[in-house]
């Protein structure tokens, strides 16, 4: 049995489970190594509503079910997108699945508009300090193509949470981000938290 069949994302498509409030698409190669993005995924993954597919995960020939993947988009009402950012761009992986699921006729072009309206929230992470980042490298500029993708599907682009540094980033800012990221969750999935 493979992955896709024995481990369906809950709230996808054909899982039995009511469908996601927030779909979060987690796309980390090596997601062990990563203790940034581990602690990212942790402080989402139980928020009520939410629906978290790891790509690497569940597609490890790059074989992905469309169907699947359109049907838990198509019920939820806000996507995140998850990952590390390599060379100014996301994991192969994550470019596939655009290239795949993000199709003429679903998410854009004549009747695409199963994405339209709903929020996107990229959050990503950088090897580099923020301050490598300046007039001449302003990360702002590198987030233009992950910000087009998604207003060319009609999603209403949200102010990304970018954690920079990932590597060397300490304990307390790291939770700080976490934090950060599980309110805004909570927050698109409907979810108010107490305190």
């Amino acid at each position: 049995m493979s992955a896709r069949q024995s481990e369906p994302s809950k709230g996808a498509a054909g899982s039995g489970s009511a469908p996601a409030t927030v779909v979060v698409v987690h796309a980390h190669p090596y997601p062990r190594r990563s203790r940034a993005n581990r602690v990212l995924l942790a402080a989402v993954k139980d928020v009520p509503g939410v629906a978290v597919t790891s790509l690497y995960d569940r597609y490890p020939d790059f074989a992905i079910d469309v169907d699947a993947e359109q049907a838990a988009l198509r019920a939820a009402r806000a996507v995140v997108w998850q990952s590390p950012f390599y060379w100014y761009g996301v994991p192969a992986l994550l470019q596939h699945w655009f290239e795949k699921v993000l199709e003429e006729g679903f998410a854009h072009g004549p009747g695409g508009d199963a994405l339209a309206g709903k929020p996107l929230l990229w959050v990503t992470t950088t090897g580099t300090a923020w301050d490598w980042y300046g007039p001449e490298h302003s990360f702002e500029a590198f987030t233009r193509p992950i910000e087009q993708t998604a207003r060319f599907c009609k999603m209403r682009w949200e102010e990304p949470i970018v954690v920079h540094g990932a590597d060397t980033i300490d304990d307390a800012a790291l939770a700080a981000h976490a934090k950060t990221y599980r309110d805004r969750v909570a927050a698109l999935a409907g979810e108010r938290e107490v305190a």
